[in-house]
Protein backbone atom coordinates (compact mmCIF):
# COMPACT_ATOMS: atom_id res chain seq x y z
CA UNK A 1 0.00 0.00 0.00
CA UNK A 2 2.88 2.38 0.75
CA UNK A 3 4.00 2.36 -2.89
CA UNK A 4 0.52 2.96 -4.33
CA UNK A 5 0.48 6.24 -6.29
CA UNK A 6 -1.63 9.03 -4.86
CA UNK A 7 -4.62 10.18 -6.89
CA UNK A 8 -5.99 13.63 -7.68
CA UNK A 9 -9.43 13.96 -9.29
CA UNK A 10 -10.30 17.44 -10.56
CA UNK A 11 -14.02 18.06 -11.02
CA UNK A 12 -14.64 21.17 -13.10
CA UNK A 13 -18.42 20.74 -12.68
CA UNK A 14 -20.60 23.12 -14.78
CA UNK A 15 -18.19 26.01 -14.43
CA UNK A 16 -16.37 26.32 -17.74
CA UNK A 17 -17.44 26.61 -21.35
CA UNK A 18 -15.60 24.84 -24.14
CA UNK A 19 -13.07 27.55 -24.95
CA UNK A 20 -12.16 28.30 -21.33
CA UNK A 21 -11.78 24.57 -20.68
CA UNK A 22 -9.22 24.40 -23.48
CA UNK A 23 -7.31 27.40 -22.11
CA UNK A 24 -7.23 25.86 -18.62
CA UNK A 25 -6.08 22.47 -19.92
CA UNK A 26 -3.29 24.13 -21.91
CA UNK A 27 -2.21 26.20 -18.89
CA UNK A 28 -2.09 23.10 -16.66
CA UNK A 29 -0.14 21.18 -19.30
CA UNK A 30 2.35 24.03 -19.73
CA UNK A 31 2.84 24.32 -15.98
CA UNK A 32 3.62 20.63 -15.59
CA UNK A 33 5.82 20.01 -18.63
CA UNK A 34 9.08 20.04 -16.66
CA UNK A 35 7.67 18.39 -13.56
CA UNK A 36 7.88 14.68 -12.77
CA UNK A 37 4.94 13.11 -10.94
CA UNK A 38 5.67 9.40 -11.31
CA UNK A 39 4.01 8.54 -8.00
CA UNK A 40 0.87 10.54 -8.70
CA UNK A 41 -2.13 9.85 -10.94
CA UNK A 42 -4.22 12.78 -12.19
CA UNK A 43 -7.78 12.60 -13.53
CA UNK A 44 -9.50 15.72 -14.83
CA UNK A 45 -13.27 15.78 -15.33
CA UNK A 46 -14.48 18.59 -17.63
CA UNK A 47 -17.99 18.93 -19.01
CA UNK A 48 -19.20 16.53 -21.69
CA UNK A 49 -18.72 19.09 -24.47
CA UNK A 50 -15.02 19.49 -23.63
CA UNK A 51 -14.03 15.90 -22.86
CA UNK A 52 -12.56 15.00 -26.23
CA UNK A 53 -10.61 18.19 -26.83
CA UNK A 54 -9.22 18.36 -23.29
CA UNK A 55 -8.11 14.77 -23.70
CA UNK A 56 -6.32 15.65 -26.95
CA UNK A 57 -4.52 18.55 -25.26
CA UNK A 58 -3.07 16.29 -22.59
CA UNK A 59 -2.17 13.62 -25.14
CA UNK A 60 -0.22 16.15 -27.22
CA UNK A 61 1.60 17.37 -24.12
CA UNK A 62 2.75 13.77 -23.44
CA UNK A 63 1.61 14.16 -19.83
CA UNK A 64 0.03 11.14 -18.18
CA UNK A 65 -3.18 12.95 -17.30
CA UNK A 66 -6.44 11.04 -17.74
CA UNK A 67 -9.91 12.40 -18.35
CA UNK A 68 -13.10 11.44 -16.56
CA UNK A 69 -16.75 12.24 -17.15
CA UNK A 70 -19.00 13.84 -14.54
CA UNK A 71 -21.87 11.41 -15.09
CA UNK A 72 -23.08 8.50 -17.23
CA UNK A 73 -26.37 6.78 -18.08
CA UNK A 74 -27.05 3.10 -17.43
CA UNK A 75 -28.29 2.12 -20.88
CA UNK A 76 -26.66 1.50 -24.24
CA UNK A 77 -27.46 3.95 -27.07
CA UNK A 78 -31.18 4.52 -27.45
CA UNK A 79 -34.07 6.94 -26.95
CA UNK A 80 -32.79 8.60 -23.76
CA UNK A 81 -32.83 12.32 -24.48
CA UNK A 82 -30.09 14.30 -22.75
CA UNK A 83 -28.20 11.27 -21.43
CA UNK A 84 -24.83 9.84 -22.42
CA UNK A 85 -23.93 6.19 -22.84
CA UNK A 86 -20.75 4.69 -21.38
CA UNK A 87 -20.09 3.40 -24.89
CA UNK A 88 -19.73 6.99 -26.11
CA UNK A 89 -17.41 7.87 -23.24
CA UNK A 90 -15.19 4.90 -23.94
CA UNK A 91 -15.07 5.78 -27.64
CA UNK A 92 -13.40 9.15 -26.94
CA UNK A 93 -10.87 7.69 -24.49
CA UNK A 94 -12.64 8.36 -21.20
CA UNK A 95 -11.63 5.74 -18.63
CA UNK A 96 -13.17 7.23 -15.47
CA UNK A 97 -16.57 8.59 -14.48
CA UNK A 98 -17.90 10.34 -11.37
CA UNK A 99 -21.06 8.64 -10.12
CA UNK A 100 -23.37 9.68 -7.29
CA UNK A 101 -21.99 13.15 -6.63
CA UNK A 102 -23.89 14.90 -3.83
CA UNK A 103 -25.02 17.66 -6.18
CA UNK A 104 -26.72 15.10 -8.42
CA UNK A 105 -28.25 13.35 -5.41
CA UNK A 106 -29.60 16.69 -4.15
CA UNK A 107 -30.60 18.64 -7.27
CA UNK A 108 -31.59 15.72 -9.52
CA UNK A 109 -32.82 13.30 -6.83
CA UNK A 110 -30.42 10.59 -7.93
CA UNK A 111 -31.08 7.46 -5.90
CA UNK A 112 -28.79 4.66 -4.75
CA UNK A 113 -30.58 2.36 -7.21
CA UNK A 114 -29.80 4.70 -10.11
CA UNK A 115 -26.20 4.94 -8.92
CA UNK A 116 -26.01 1.14 -8.77
CA UNK A 117 -27.16 0.85 -12.39
CA UNK A 118 -24.66 3.49 -13.51
CA UNK A 119 -21.78 1.66 -11.82
CA UNK A 120 -22.73 -1.57 -13.55
CA UNK A 121 -22.95 0.15 -16.95
CA UNK A 122 -19.58 1.86 -16.50
CA UNK A 123 -17.83 -1.34 -15.47
CA UNK A 124 -19.36 -3.18 -18.43
CA UNK A 125 -17.45 -0.76 -20.69
CA UNK A 126 -14.25 -0.98 -18.62
CA UNK A 127 -14.70 2.53 -17.22
CA UNK A 128 -13.63 2.96 -13.59
CA UNK A 129 -16.37 4.45 -11.37
CA UNK A 130 -15.53 7.23 -8.93
CA UNK A 131 -18.30 6.61 -6.41
CA UNK A 132 -19.10 9.64 -4.23
CA UNK A 133 -20.38 9.11 -0.70
CA UNK A 134 -20.93 11.51 2.16
CA UNK A 135 -23.26 12.92 4.77
CA UNK A 136 -25.27 16.10 5.29
CA UNK A 137 -24.60 18.38 8.25
CA UNK A 138 -27.77 17.13 9.95
CA UNK A 139 -26.67 13.51 9.59
CA UNK A 140 -23.29 14.33 11.11
CA UNK A 141 -24.98 16.04 14.06
CA UNK A 142 -27.21 12.99 14.51
CA UNK A 143 -24.16 10.73 14.70
CA UNK A 144 -25.25 8.49 11.81
CA UNK A 145 -22.27 9.17 9.54
CA UNK A 146 -20.63 5.73 9.67
CA UNK A 147 -23.86 3.83 9.11
CA UNK A 148 -24.91 6.16 6.31
CA UNK A 149 -21.65 5.94 4.36
CA UNK A 150 -21.42 2.17 4.54
CA UNK A 151 -25.09 1.98 3.53
CA UNK A 152 -24.42 4.14 0.48
CA UNK A 153 -21.54 1.89 -0.58
CA UNK A 154 -23.54 -1.31 -0.02
CA UNK A 155 -26.50 -0.04 -2.04
CA UNK A 156 -24.29 1.30 -4.83
CA UNK A 157 -22.45 -2.00 -5.20
CA UNK A 158 -25.44 -4.33 -4.80
CA UNK A 159 -25.00 -7.17 -7.28
CA UNK A 160 -21.79 -5.69 -8.73
CA UNK A 161 -19.19 -8.30 -9.63
CA UNK A 162 -15.70 -7.00 -10.36
CA UNK A 163 -13.59 -8.66 -13.03
CA UNK A 164 -9.90 -9.19 -12.20
CA UNK A 165 -8.69 -5.96 -13.83
CA UNK A 166 -11.56 -3.70 -12.79
CA UNK A 167 -11.12 -1.01 -10.16
CA UNK A 168 -13.21 1.37 -8.10
CA UNK A 169 -12.48 4.72 -6.48
CA UNK A 170 -14.51 5.81 -3.45
CA UNK A 171 -14.61 9.57 -2.98
CA UNK A 172 -15.62 10.58 0.54
CA UNK A 173 -17.09 14.09 0.24
CA UNK A 174 -19.15 15.46 3.15
CA UNK A 175 -22.05 17.25 1.43
CA UNK A 176 -22.13 20.17 3.84
CA UNK A 177 -18.46 21.06 3.29
CA UNK A 178 -18.30 21.12 -0.52
CA UNK A 179 -17.68 24.64 -1.77
CA UNK A 180 -17.77 26.25 1.70
CA UNK A 181 -14.05 26.59 2.37
CA UNK A 182 -14.47 24.42 5.46
CA UNK A 183 -12.83 21.02 5.88
CA UNK A 184 -13.05 18.17 8.32
CA UNK A 185 -9.97 17.56 10.43
CA UNK A 186 -7.41 15.34 8.72
CA UNK A 187 -7.77 12.88 11.61
CA UNK A 188 -11.54 12.55 11.11
CA UNK A 189 -11.11 12.09 7.36
CA UNK A 190 -8.51 9.38 8.02
CA UNK A 191 -10.97 7.65 10.37
CA UNK A 192 -13.68 7.61 7.70
CA UNK A 193 -11.22 6.33 5.09
CA UNK A 194 -10.23 3.49 7.44
CA UNK A 195 -13.91 2.69 7.98
CA UNK A 196 -14.49 2.42 4.23
CA UNK A 197 -11.39 0.31 3.71
CA UNK A 198 -12.42 -2.01 6.55
CA UNK A 199 -15.77 -2.57 4.84
CA UNK A 200 -14.00 -3.65 1.66
CA UNK A 201 -11.52 -5.78 3.63
CA UNK A 202 -14.46 -7.57 5.27
CA UNK A 203 -16.34 -8.16 1.99
CA UNK A 204 -13.72 -8.42 -0.75
CA UNK A 205 -10.43 -10.23 -1.23
CA UNK A 206 -7.21 -8.76 0.11
CA UNK A 207 -5.91 -8.70 -3.47
CA UNK A 208 -8.86 -6.54 -4.57
CA UNK A 209 -8.38 -4.11 -1.70
CA UNK A 210 -4.65 -3.88 -2.39
CA UNK A 211 -4.78 -3.49 -6.15
CA UNK A 212 -8.24 -2.29 -7.16
CA UNK A 213 -9.52 0.05 -4.45
CA UNK A 214 -8.64 3.67 -3.75
CA UNK A 215 -10.37 5.88 -1.18
CA UNK A 216 -9.95 9.63 -1.63
CA UNK A 217 -11.21 12.74 0.17
CA UNK A 218 -12.83 15.83 -1.33
CA UNK A 219 -14.15 18.90 0.43
CA UNK A 220 -12.71 22.39 -0.12
CA UNK A 221 -9.21 21.06 -0.76
CA UNK A 222 -6.71 23.80 -1.68
CA UNK A 223 -2.97 24.47 -1.70
CA UNK A 224 -3.10 25.84 1.86
CA UNK A 225 -4.62 22.79 3.55
CA UNK A 226 -3.51 19.92 1.32
CA UNK A 227 -0.29 19.11 3.19
CA UNK A 228 -2.11 18.34 6.44
CA UNK A 229 -4.19 15.73 4.59
CA UNK A 230 -1.22 14.28 2.70
CA UNK A 231 0.34 13.46 6.08
CA UNK A 232 -2.50 10.98 6.67
CA UNK A 233 -1.06 8.15 4.60
CA UNK A 234 -4.27 6.11 4.70
CA UNK A 235 -5.90 8.67 2.37
CA UNK A 236 -5.19 7.55 -1.20
CA UNK A 237 -5.79 10.91 -2.84
CA UNK A 238 -8.02 13.94 -3.18
CA UNK A 239 -11.00 15.30 -5.05
CA UNK A 240 -10.48 18.94 -6.01
CA UNK A 241 -13.30 21.23 -7.08
CA UNK A 242 -12.99 25.01 -7.18
CA UNK A 243 -9.23 24.95 -6.66
CA UNK A 244 -8.80 23.00 -9.91
CA UNK A 245 -10.29 25.88 -11.94
CA UNK A 246 -7.14 28.00 -11.58
CA UNK A 247 -4.04 26.51 -13.18
CA UNK A 248 -1.53 27.98 -10.70
CA UNK A 249 -3.51 26.81 -7.68
CA UNK A 250 -4.10 23.35 -9.10
CA UNK A 251 -0.40 22.95 -9.96
CA UNK A 252 0.51 23.93 -6.38
CA UNK A 253 -1.79 21.17 -5.11
CA UNK A 254 -0.23 18.62 -7.48
CA UNK A 255 3.28 19.51 -6.35
CA UNK A 256 2.28 19.39 -2.68
CA UNK A 257 0.91 15.88 -3.10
Amino acid sequence: MANKPKLIVANWKMNLGHEISKFLANDIAAGLLDYSFNNLKIIICPSFISLQEVNEIFKKSKLDINIGAQDVFWEAPGAYTGEISPIFLKEIGCHYVIIGHSERRFYLHETNNMINQKIKSALAEEITPILCVGETQEERKEGTVDHLIIGQIKDALEGVVFSPNQKIIIAYEPNWIIGTGQTLSPEEVARIVRLIKKYFTDHYSSEFVENSLMVIYGGSINSRNIKSFVQQEVIDGFGVGGASLKADEFIKIIKSV
